[in-house]
């Protein structure tokens, strides 16, 4: 082999690497922000002679989240009797870590636009709370902000 047919090798092989390493990065989608969360409104309702007030919410970036992290999931364990849940788990949390409430089976995106906890009537509220998207495929969590509960 001559040292010119070497170089040209060289160079092939070096030009292919720079093209190959150079578009791995490309393979990956962006990775997903993080829910922004807000209070709507609040409201009393009764259920078993109890009275209760819910707090009502909105994910400001719902649309950012693929329709398939809400697709049913019955390959994934099942949310107690319901064995179509959905990939992705929504759960509030009160500023100290304490869960409150969980949504299991979410059909979409949009649905984050009426995600809710209640309490009973007279009970004080935790000032803040946030939630927490368990993607249960990938296994990974995307945590909200910090919202109020009061309007």
């Amino acid at each position: 082999m001559t040292f010119r047919t070497v170089r040209r090798s060289f160079l092939l092989l070096l030009g292919l690497m720079v093209v190959v390493l150079g578009t791995t990065g490309l393979a990956y989608p962006p990775p997903l922000p993080n829910p922004v969360l807000y209070l709507v409104d609040t409201e009393v309702y009764q259920a078993n002679g109890t009275q209760f007030i819910r707090y009502k919410y909105d994910v400001l970036n719902k649309n950012d989240y693929p329709a398939a992290m809400f697709a049913a999931a019955p390959a994934l364990p099942p949310c107690g009797a319901n064995t179509k849940a959905s990939r992705t788990w929504v759960d509030f949390y009160d500023q100290s870590g304490q869960r409150l409430y969980g949504f299991c089976a979410l059909g979409k995106p949009g649905d984050l636009g009426s995600i809710w906890f209640a309490l009973e009537q007279g009970k004080v509220p935790p000032s803040w709370v946030y939630i927490e998207l368990n993607d249960r495929q990938t296994n990974i969590k995307y945590k909200s902000n910090l919202a109020d509960t009061t309007n």
